[in-house]
């Protein structure tokens, strides 16, 4: 593809004018394709922050017509104001696109369609700082401004952050309220999953049964640390699997019945905010049964 850089585009970035002619196509996709020499400004390779003149001619080599458009999508916004916007995933939607090649819709989509919805604000950058799986519903804090991305990632690293989960898990747990201190590695058998492990990484969840009836238990989770699938993984190991969690041994259902209900954090230095997305109906009526 080539076009010719117009006047009100003169002085601007290469990735920036790019990301005005393809905004269905995600920043990062734009500056790999200056990164390996697929963009050429006056046949000459350039990279994502060359500054482009009037009248230059953008030839793009990659086929971008090969990379569908991303459907829009609506997710519900819980907060929002200039440094961070919190929302309420729901389950089946990605946090990020699988690949760069596959234009899911996800989170990350979803904030560039609403960043674009904004009065084409480009100076916008929305950085999703932590990650719910793909089943899993509920609340995803995001940054609008690289200082607000760094505040909330350190906080998150640190542990600073308070996160509470919902679940509807098989049984009743021996414990009504315990700890579940047991490590987490990588299952060698099946790669895509983890297991309780001696030589896995520290992972350490607590748990409070809230509801029970004589199948199920309704749940509130807290981990300590951030394993990838440790809510899963510990109630798999409490023989109290997560209903619909066909990975770690769940009865088959509509959905894995685990929702980020809570998040406790600092959205500034000096100000600690709680966010909360209600628990689906469906949770509740299932212990209800």
């Amino acid at each position: 593809m080539l076009f010719t850089v117009e006047p009100r585009e003169d002085k601007k970035r290469v990735d920036h004018v790019l990301a005005a002619h393809f905004p269905q196509i995600s920043r990062s996709f734009l500056q790999s394709l200056c990164k390996d020499n697929q963009v050429l400004v006056n046949k000459n390779p350039q990279k994502s922050g060359y500054k482009l003149s009037r009248g230059d001619t953008v030839e793009i080599l990659y086929d971008m017509e090969s990379i569908g458009e991303i459907p829009e999508i609506n997710i519900p916004i819980v907060y929002e104001d200039e440094d961070i916007l919190v929302v309420n995933k729901p389950a089946g939607v990605l946090s990020h696109a699988l690949s760069k090649f596959k234009q899911e819709p996800s989170v990350a989509s979803f904030l560039r369609q609403h960043a674009q919805a904004m009065a084409g604000n480009d100076n916008i950058r929305y950085g999703i700082v932590h990650r719910l799986d793909r089943a899993t519903s509920g609340l995803m804090i995001c940054a609008k401004t690289p200082e607000a991305t760094v505040h909330l990632q350190k906080q998150f690293a640190d542990r600073i952050v308070r996160k509470e989960y919902i679940a509807v898990v098989a049984g009743v747990p021996k414990h009504t309220e315990a700890n579940i201190d047991v490590p987490i590695e990588r299952n060698p058998k099946k790669p895509a999953t983890f297991r309780a492990g001696r030589r896995g990484k520290e992972a350490h969840t607590t748990y409070l049964v809230q509801q029970a009836n004589s199948s199920y238990s309704l749940i509130a989770l807290q981990p300590k640390t951030g394993r990838t699938h440790q809510l899963r993984v510990h109630m798999a190991y409490i023989q109290c699997p997560i209903v619909g969690d066909f990975l770690y041994g769940g009865e088959e259902a509509e959905r894995l019945y685990l929702h980020a209900h809570q998040l406790t954090l600092y959205v500034r230095p000096n100000q600690r905010e709680t966010f909360t997305a209600p628990v689906p109906d469906i949770f509740e009526q299932k212990v209800a049964q």
